[in-house]
């Protein structure tokens, strides 16, 4: 039967990952793998991460099965973490999941087997995997403007008639916040507009939170999702342990329900579980295990905190001083978009020749819609950086 196979197109982001590992020069930049980087070029353990695996070690006497739903402590903290003062524990139902892609493919299956609209509005553009992983388990997708690439702004007006003519019932998939791959976020007063239209078209959110605490802070950047807590009965909230906890191939996520009542919960609950168990049965355990010591003791979530607050302050940091570096090296050229934009992503405003005239004479690596990850700038490469990208303009 394989014999009837083709092969499936290589990944952009991983084929990158390939050309940047066998290419020789000492000079190369990867910008981008999505992972956070430091100074050093380093994807660090956090500290607080290396204490709370200290202690589980330590204290962990059992690997039993968890169950579907994954650990209640990981659940119930992971809630907290989201919702804070608009958490309903008798209308959310939740999940631990591997990773932000297991969230949302178990949401997807979720919302296969609730006999209503599939139809998911995608703003574009939107993460890459967004498309595969939703309509390959079925979902229907239909696109919406979200972001002009000549202004570097958000397209809100049509974002807006988009959305108000959607059918009632059909979903509307939201970046909570760093959107990826554009970093441009709505402004509070922009969530509230969106938030009335989905409120007057009776839609229901299905928001990704990939990066909480990358963007302004931890609670600023669920502001959408806390706004819409109390003026809908139902939302979908994705969560990824990846980026702010630094535990990338550990696979820890979240997924939450909001429902209208108890009963409701109780059996989106089940249906949820039941989704989970004809998937992959259960989730990994010690990535959340460790998300959960984190989240439970004082002094570890404290110190978590400040690790967040410094890893935002390097993107920004490196944000301001890519601009200020193009400014002296292509001064003929406006590259300020960069330095409004949110979280670990944004596109440098180049075309896909002169991305890959900056891949082969210069070894600088980047995906062909000229999406950077930030955090693969330092203060060491910015300006060779800085010269590759006015060489090729």
């Amino acid at each position: 039967m394989f014999q009837e196979l083709q092969a499936a197109p290589a990944d952009a982001i991983l084929s990158l990952i390939v050309e940047y590992k066998n290419d020789p020069r000492p000079e190369k930049i990867d910008l981008g793998v999505g992972v956070f980087k430091t100074a050093t070029g380093e994807t660090p353990v956090l500290e607080a991460v290396k204490e709370a695996e200290k202690r589980l070690l330590k204290g962990q006497s059992s690997k039993a099965y968890i169950g579907s739903a994954g650990a209640q402590d990981f659940n119930v903290a992971m809630s907290e973490l989201t919702y804070a003062d608009t958490l309903d524990a008798d209308r959310v139902a939740s999940l631990q999941t591997p990773g932000g892609s297991g969230s949302l493919r178990v949401a997807a299956g979720l919302i296969q087997r609730c006999g209503a609209s599939s139809t998911v509005w995608v703003g574009e553009p939107t993460w890459a995997n967004h498309i595969p992983l939703l309509g390959g388990a079925g979902l229907e997708l239909k696109m919406h403007a979200y972001y002009d690439s000549n202004t570097h702004k958000l397209r809100e007006a049509d974002m807006l008639e988009a959305l108000s003519k959607a059918p009632r019932g059909d979903m509307v998939l939201l970046h909570a916040c760093c959107h990826n791959p554009s970093g441009i976020d709505p402004t509070e007063e922009q969530w509230r507009a969106i938030a009335d239209v989905i409120v007057e078209r009776e839609l229901v959110p299905f928001i990704d939170m990939a990066y909480q605490g990358f963007g302004s802070d931890l609670d600023t950047d669920a502001f959408m999702i806390r706004h819409l807590a109390g003026r809908v009965e139902e939302m979908i909230v994705c969560n990824s342990c990846s980026k702010n906890f630094g535990l990338y191939r550990d696979r820890v996520g979240a997924l939450s329900f909001l429902t209208a009542n108890s009963k409701t919960r109780d059996i989106v609950q089940s249906q949820a579980n039941n989704v989970v168990r004809t998937m992959y049965s259960m989730p990994p355990d010690h990535g959340a295990a460790v998300v959960s010591i984190i989240l439970h003791d004082e002094a570890l979530r404290a110190q978590w905190v400040e690790e967040v607050d410094e890893m935002r302050e390097r993107i920004f940091d490196m944000r301001t001083l890519l601009v200020d570096t193009l400014r002296d090296k292509a001064p003929d050229h406006n590259f300020s978009h960069l330095a409004v934009a949110k979280g670990m992503f944004c596109f440098l405003g180049i075309t896909a020749e002169q991305v890959e005239k900056l891949k082969k004479e210069h070894g600088v690596y980047m995906v062909n819609s000229s999406r950077i990850n930030v955090a693969g700038i330092t203060a060491g490469n910015v300006e060779y950086l800085a010269s590759s990208i006015a060489a090729v303009l």
